[in-house]
């Protein structure tokens, strides 16, 4: 481990809280009408940050940047980063990222990174608005670095190698692997921590460009002279990307068409705990192979 810590970039997305779906989740045209449900931090990138912070705790000198890629408002999750510890945050932004798929946003993260030039990146496992889980290894990919995906928590890091575990279906896998290195983290690793009072209050006025510029001059001129209140806009000039490989023109994944299931009980049948009904209960659902 040097002396001078790890430069950790955790890839974060904030997105419609799909959990708490409505009547007016949808629109018309089968999308999903975004300004109905809140905006929050994708929940395994959370659980992302945590395993970010807890580096940071063991290895003095570390830093974390929240890297997230949105509209303007996708800045309050690096604030929301922020208050729980991470050191500062990027927001890449852009009209011509719009329409991205998960090939085309991969693409604009990792032209980020390289800019950043971080020795490690993790990310959640995936977002609940896609549940591709493509992202983190697409970046991986594009940057040429190792990945180890489904990670529950870092175990150890000696001597530029760190190790892994990870959860997968059918059991527990130890890894290891040398940095620079993606990592992607699932729902069952820690939990993140919550805000803390003093980063709340040190960052509470923390703003992107665009947001100073709507500020009272007074209040801009102000933040001009504390920079770690300032949250980087990034376009695609700014990242070196070739325009061709984002937004529509870049994604090969077009959506036809998405339909609104609605699971519902057609048969229902109350069973008690008496032999009979579990003998019947077990016949039923070997008839119907469920089991056995």
């Amino acid at each position: 481990m040097t002396k001078k810590g790890l430069k950790i970039v955790v890839l974060a997305k904030q997105v419609p809280d799909t959990r708490n779906v409505g009547k007016d989740a949808m629109k018309a045209d089968g999308t999903v009408n975004r300004a109905a449900l809140p905006a929050i931090f994708n929940p395994e990138d959370l659980n992302a940050l945590e395993q970010a912070l807890r580096l940071k705790d063991r290895y003095p000198g570390t830093t974390v940047t929240i890297l997230t890629m949105g509209p303007g408002r996708a800045a309050d999750i690096i604030r929301e980063g922020m208050y729980r510890g991470a050191d500062c945050g990027v927001l890449l932004t852009d009209r011509k990222f719009a329409g991205s798929d998960t090939l085309a946003t991969s693409y604009a993260l990792s032209q980020a990174v390289k800019k950043i030039q971080p020795d490690l990146v993790i990310a959640g496992r995936q977002a609940i608005d896609g549940d591709t889980a493509q992202v983190g290894p697409q970046v991986a990919e594009k940057l040429g670095w190792p990945q180890v995906t489904y990670a529950e928590s870092i175990l150890s890091f000696e001597n530029e190698e760190m190790t892994i575990k990870r959860r997968l279906e059918h059991g527990i896998e130890v890894v290891a692997g040398k940095l620079p290195m993606v990592i992607t983290v699932t729902a069952s690793a820690p939990e993140a921590r919550p805000r803390n009072a003093k980063h709340l209050m040190k960052f509470k006025h923390a703003r992107t460009v665009t947001e100073l510029q709507e500020q009272t001059s007074d209040y801009y001129m102000e933040l001009q002279s504390r920079e770690y209140l300032r949250i980087p806009e990034w376009g695609v000039a700014d990242v070196d990307a070739d325009v061709e490989q984002l937004g529509l023109s870049g994604s090969p994944t077009k959506v036809k068409k998405i339909d609104n299931v609605v699971f519902a009980a057609k048969e229902a049948k109350r069973l008690s705990s008496e032999d009979t009904d579990i003998e019947w209960l077990i016949k039923e659902l070997m008839a119907n192979h469920t089991i056995g």
